[in-house]
């Protein structure tokens, strides 16, 4: 899909690299698989010696249980941010799709973008670290530098105008350059192991260390600990607790995303104040048809306008993205106290339908869940930002150009009136319950209770109150009701970025689908990343490989699962072979086959003594043999 743009030419279109990568791609997927082995062999590898088990899965990366190598992860993300984007404006959907299959549409370009990244996740996490590191520095080179020509031939566009693919493109360009670094810190730190000069330290546990100290904690008392303002107040750090690569890498995406698409809204906003601020200037040039006093309001009304929605955007905007960044740190820690509260049984913070979610339901959350954060944040930014704007303007045409056109007094008496309205509303509901308390209560039943017990006292008075008060209710209700639309738009564009918490009504939560998933994807998360499950399964395992190891015999170490399989006959064979040459005289009382004739024996047994003979001799020359001292140190080293 080629761009037009009326400012320059750009040597090579990103777009269309984008669909030549494929070849590329899919040969390092196949290279890589070709170098990864399956657990199980099939018949083909039986008929094809050549397979041995080759052409396995590999996977881009572990989202439930991978605690290593996070950032680097969650950079990868930060790098497919512009293409996230893309994906937004649908700038992949290719051409000639008809609209009932835009959503067909939309999978195919959303595949194409996720196949043509795959080799950089697929390179950190493979376990051909050496190959794995050249082939991903080499691909995400060539990423880096066609995105440096696409933004040098032509750095300027369409949208933003000056420097618009600098704008847009440098959070990705600074996400290839740190995973360029990591594949050649990669690549020297396993070419220092493969040369012996370094020591391999990174075997994966099935028990994250984290995890373990989780566990040894619970076992200690709990120890009383200062804490500080920020502690108490913001954030906790918890060294025992890490967070899972999926939302370390939604963490960063979501910030990247948030600042392409902001600078995508200013850029709608500058088109909107242009197109008010022409229509002011041809307002003031063209000579009114009505009178002089009504045209002169008009255009002081409109520069009035344009004037208070450049300060309320401009404030707005801070606010907004100040309110949404918090919210995408704020739901890591919702993440952890929720994991925690789970992992000690305690469900009581969930509603009552979601404390025993469908199995299925919760896989395929935890599949949608970074794809559906993301989009939940900037929806979330542009709903908040319109209403803060809209109310922004009301604030300003209620209180702050009454006080310029001398009105203040009035604004003041006005504002005087609806305080002592409200406020007698108020008081009128305090009274209520005052009355209540005092008088339609019986007395405590025993001196230490907090509050009287729901028992009425004073019957028929309280029924002429209810009586009395109930006209009055009606009016007050009316008011409420408006208050209560009022709070629920407020709190409903304010949280409408907050997936880890329902925005509907209690018993509609159900209907919330982003809140769906987030009950989803936690459960996935507890039940395969539970410690005291882990540790307890890591417990079983380790008892069971020292009970295999104990029952395995001496020549066991000769086994080779790694390798070509041979048959059962052969195994056998070559195990005796070696027990005896290590034990000649085993030769002599090896079972004899059906024999009637006894010179025939005879003859065997000679010939078996007169083996075991030479074998001994021969063991006994090597063990004689003085050694070689540069091949003891070839072996030493």
């Amino acid at each position: 899909m080629i761009h037009d743009n009326s400012t320059c030419d750009s040597l090579l279109d990103p777009y269309l690299f984008l669909h030549y990568s494929l070849i590329p791609s899919v040969f390092i997927i196949l290279g890589l698989s070709f170098l990864e082995r399956r657990i199980n062999r099939t018949k083909f590898d039986d008929k094809i010696e050549l397979l041995n088990r080759r052409f396995g899965f590999i996977i881009p990366l572990d989202l439930i249980g991978t605690f290593n190598n996070r950032w680097t992860f969650g950079f990868a993300f930060g790098a497919i941010a512009n293409k996230v984007m893309s994906l937004f404006n649908e700038e992949y959907l290719p051409p000639g799709v008809p609209s009932w299959a835009r959503a067909l549409g939309l999978l195919v370009g959303a595949i194409e973008v996720g196949l043509s990244y795959y080799p950089i996740f697929a390179c950190l996490t493979t376990e051909k670290h050496l190959i794995g590191s050249v082939t991903g520095f080499l691909y995400t080179m060539t990423w880096f530098i066609v995105t440096i020509i696409d933004i040098t031939s032509c750095p300027h566009g369409n949208t933003l105008g000056y420097y618009e693919k600098v704008i847009f493109e440098w959070p990705s360009l600074f996400c290839l350059v740190f995973l360029m670094g990591r594949f050649v810190h990669i690549f020297i730190k396993y070419t220092r192991i493969y040369m012996g000069a370094d020591i391999r330290n990174d075997e994966k546990c099935f028990l994250p260390i984290h995890q373990a100290e989780h566990i040894k904690r619970l076992f200690r008392k709990p120890v009383l600990e200062q804490k500080s303002w920020f502690q108490r107040k913001i954030y906790t750090w918890d060294p025992c607790f890490k967070f899972p690569s999926r939302m370390i890498g939604t963490t960063v995406l979501s910030l990247f995303c948030l600042y392409i698409f902001v600078s995508l809204e200013y850029s709608i906003y500058r088109k909107i104040a242009n197109l008010l601020y022409k229509w002011e200037e041809q307002m003031e040039q063209v000579a009114p048809e009505m009178p002089w006093e009504y045209y002169n309001q008009s255009v002081v009304a409109m520069r009035e306008f344009n004037e208070a929605l450049i300060g309320v955007w401009f404030f707005t905007t801070f606010l907004a993205c100040a309110v949404t960044v918090s919210y995408i740190f704020h739901i890591l820690v919702c993440y952890r106290k929720h994991m925690k509260r789970l992992w000690v049984g305690e469900r009581g913070f969930l509603p009552v339908k979601f404390q025993n979610p469908s199995s299925k339901q919760s896989v395929a959350a935890i599949a949608r869940y970074s794809g559906w954060q993301v989009a939940y944040i900037l929806w979330g930014y542009l709903i908040m930002h319109v209403v803060q704007c809209l109310f922004g303007l009301v604030l300003v045409y209620a209180f702050v150009f009454p006080i310029i056109h001398g009105q203040a007094l009035e604004l003041l008496k006005g504002l005087g009136i609806s305080i002592l309205t409200l406020a007698i509303a108020i008081s009128l509901m305090i009274l209520q319950v005052l009355l209540a308390s005092k008088f339609f209560l019986q007395k405590k039943i025993a001196p230490e209770d907090k509050q009287k017990p729901l028992a009425l006292n004073n019957r028929k008075a309280f029924h002429n109150f209810n009586y009395f008060f109930f006209f009055y209710n009606v009016i007050l209700g009316l008011g409420v009701c408006l208050f209560r639309l009022f709070s629920s738009l407020i709190l409903g564009s304010w949280l409408i970025a907050r997936i880890d918490r329902p925005i509907l009504q209690r018993g509609y939560e159900s209907s919330d689908m982003g809140y769906n998933t987030w009950i989803g994807m936690i459960y996935v998360d507890h039940y395969h990343t539970n410690p005291i499950l882990l540790g307890f399964c890591n417990i079983l395992l380790t008892v069971r490989a020292e009970k295999r190891l104990k029952e395995l015999p001496a020549y066991s170490v000769f086994s080779d699962s790694v390798g070509p399989r041979a048959s059962t006959k052969s195994r056998t064979r070559w195990l005796l072979y070696y027990t005896l040459m290590n034990n000649p005289r085993l030769i002599i009382q090896r079972k004899q086959k059906n024999m009637d004739d006894l010179d025939n024996r005879n003859i065997v047994m000679q010939t078996r003594l007169v083996q075991a003979s030479v074998l001994e001799a021969e063991n006994r020359n090597i063990q004689e043999r003085p050694l070689d001292t540069n091949s003891v140190e070839i072996w030493e080293r």
